[in-house]
């Protein structure tokens, strides 16, 4: 019997017609007890929704790890390095504690713990733009319901280690409270309604779908060099209202002051990752870790009216490099193009991390406890970039 599925249930402000692909909920598989057929199954499906959502699920961590793995089977090590992340106090994603007999799942949330799978206590705080952001929502508009995305990303080390392939986020407890409003504050009026503790979710395929042709002309001939140790890289540096850039200041840590690092680790990445099932192009760009941008010159016998960089280009200055990145990802974070999943406790959301963007979203306080598990690995193999005939097709 085929695997049951139905859509995710969307918010009044997304757009149905650009969901019309994106996002299942998964009915009835006991996921501790998946057959071959099954798992291919679900596979499938996932690559071709981007995220699935499975209801009541009841996994350890190492069942989790197996079935993060299954993906990829050759992988093992947690998307960052185990035990990389907590150590590295100078990194943004220090906040990570690892699982101690499962490394390659990692506890996050907000508020104290205390006895979990092997950690006596842990002190959990939910990400938030008013630690990353330039500019922060006010006390009293913060009372009063106002927040705002955290950091829009994918889950990559983007040094040394591959981006994964996939994700899988497992609720255990989610704190209760009234909606929030997420503010783009960035001069549009743009707002959004949010769960309390949502994680949003955007289409890098419909990020890439909705680009002007002289963009997608960009998109598919661009490669991405990012910065070695990015996120300590980007330490000291604040970030635009909406998360999805940078303010370009020169706070960037200089390279000599980085952990050691090596060229032969630098990662240079296709702007634009092509779904290894559907074909479907997902522009794929992590904006805060970016460093340098390669454009190609357009291919022989392509028209040349109307494109941008027909000659190639190569982009070092970090304003100008995150001006034009954020010119081609801000569309896609509009209002009507963000799913934000309302979190139920055993909800365990499985994505495809080479095909979606996503960010934590609002404020908690101490008492507002949220444990979730997650687990993501670093790939066996690079993400594959448009072919030569898409390439033509959209420059």
């Amino acid at each position: 019997m085929p695997i049951q599925t139905v859509p995710l249930t969307l918010p009044p402000s997304a757009d149905p017609s650009k969901f019309t692909v994106f996002g299942r909920e998964v009915i009835g598989v006991d996921l501790e007890n998946l057959s071959p057929a099954e798992f291919a199954e679900i596979e499938r499906l996932l690559y071709t929704h981007d995220a699935l959502l499975f209801r009541n699920a009841n996994l350890s961590p190492e069942q989790q790890y197996a079935f993060t793995r299954a993906f990829d089977p050759t992988s093992e090590s947690y998307a960052h390095g185990n035990q990389k992340t907590e150590s590295t106090k100078k990194s943004i994603l220090h906040y990570l504690k690892m699982i101690p007999r499962v490394p390659q799942v990692q506890l996050v949330g907000n508020g104290t713990l205390s006895d979990h799978e092997g950690l006596e206590t842990a002190e959990l705080k939910h990400p938030s733009h008013r630690t990353f952001h330039k500019t922060v929502v006010s006390p009293e508009d913060e009372a009063r319901g106002a927040t705002r995305f955290c950091r829009w990303h994918m889950d990559a080390a983007l040094y040394d280690l591959l981006p994964p392939k996939v994700t899988t986020l497992y609720a255990l407890r989610v704190p209760q409270g009234p909606q929030q409003v997420c503010r783009y504050d960035d001069g549009t009026g743009d707002e959004l309604p949010i769960p309390l503790g949502a994680t949003a979710f955007v289409s890098g395929r419909t990020m890439f779908d909705i680009l002007p042709r002289p963009l997608q002309s960009v998109a598919v001939r661009a490669r991405v060099r990012y910065a070695p140790h990015p996120y300590v890289w980007m330490g000291p540096v604040a970030a635009h209202s909406t998360g999805l850039a940078l303010e370009s200041e020169g706070k960037e840590v200089s390279l000599d002051q980085l952990p050691p690092w090596t060229e032969d680790k630098i990662q240079v990445l296709p702007a634009t990752w092509k779904n290894p099932v559907t074909g479907a192009l997902h522009f794929q760009v992590h904006p805060c870790a970016a460093q340098e941008l390669f454009v190609d010159p357009l291919p022989e016998g392509v028209s040349r009216e109307g494109a941008l960089y027909p000659d190639g280009a190569h982009i070092t200055d970090l304003k100008e490099m995150r001006d034009l990145l954020y010119k081609m990802q801000r569309p896609a974070i509009a209002p009507s193009l963000v799913y934000p999943h309302d979190w139920k406790e055993k909800d365990l959301v499985i994505f495809h991390n080479r095909g979606v963007m996503h960010t934590v979203v609002g404020a908690l306080g101490p008492d507002q406890v949220r444990v979730f598990h997650q687990s993501n690995l670093a790939a066996s193999s690079a993400p594959v970039g448009p072919t030569l005939e898409d390439v033509r097709k959209y420059a």
